[in-house]
């Protein structure tokens, strides 16, 4: 099977950059991106283990998680509208992209539970991305302290699409400075112990510099979209 070629591959990358960060492998948790191929490509990544699955669309996590039987720790990875939370958020295990205090209060409003969400920031400044910026961090997440629907378990940020590795590099160094800086808060909401940064193109980097959570779509499990069209 193609997906458990790739992540053989990816596992030794993981391992090599665990080995030069001096981090343990154990620390990072692959999120396989199923966005944008089917629900039998979906079945077959359960099949290798991956059982972190990602979805960035209330339709396609819906549609998947109606026909996959299998067990799955789904994340919600998109942006998600304030008016589709009620349709996600009772079957979701982690939301990355909480970034505005109207989408906190919706989660509030409609949860049952505790959700863990990781604050979505826009460490690079780019109009067309989503997120907070760096400098508003630390007031969200304290102005999230009465929402105990929401705990905050980390932070989360897509680099630049560049291939200049010192631009990728400090952007997630960055984030991995303000998480710290949470962290050592201790707020009671939001522990903030984790980091969801890096991709296809550069999750060495990311966990390198720190990331728990890496969000790996086309290396792993290919893409199908055109077909799914």
């Amino acid at each position: 099977m193609q997906i458990d070629r790739n992540l053989q591959q990816i596992q030794q990358q993981i391992n090599q950059a665990c080995i030069r960060a001096n981090r343990s492998i154990s620390d990072v948790h692959i999120v396989a991106v199923t966005k944008a191929v089917s629900i039998k490509r979906t079945e077959e990544a359960l099949q290798s283990g991956l059982n972190h699955l990602g979805e960035n669309r209330p339709e396609g996590l819906i549609n998947k998680q109606e026909a996959i039987k299998s067990p799955a720790i789904w994340h919600y990875i998109g942006s998600l509208q304030t008016r589709k939370v009620k349709q996600v958020i009772h079957t979701i295990q982690f939301l990355h992209s909480l970034d505005r205090l109207s989408l906190a209060d919706e989660i509030q409003k409609r949860a049952e539970h505790t959700i863990d969400c990781f604050v979505q920031v826009n460490v690079s400044e780019e109009e067309a991305k989503h997120g907070i910026d760096l400098k508003d961090v630390q007031s969200f997440i304290e102005s999230l302290h009465e929402h105990n629907r929401i705990r905050i378990i980390g932070l989360m940020t897509m680099a630049p699409n560049t291939s200049n590795e010192e631009v990728i590099r400090s952007v997630f160094k960055g984030l991995k400075d303000m998480q710290i800086k949470i962290a050592n808060k201790q707020y009671p909401h939001a522990p903030c112990t984790e980091l969801s940064m890096g991709m296809s193109n550069d999750y060495e980097i990311a966990i390198e510099e720190g990331a728990t959570y890496v969000r790996i779509g086309t290396a792993l499990v290919g893409d199908e979209s055109e077909d799914l069209t």
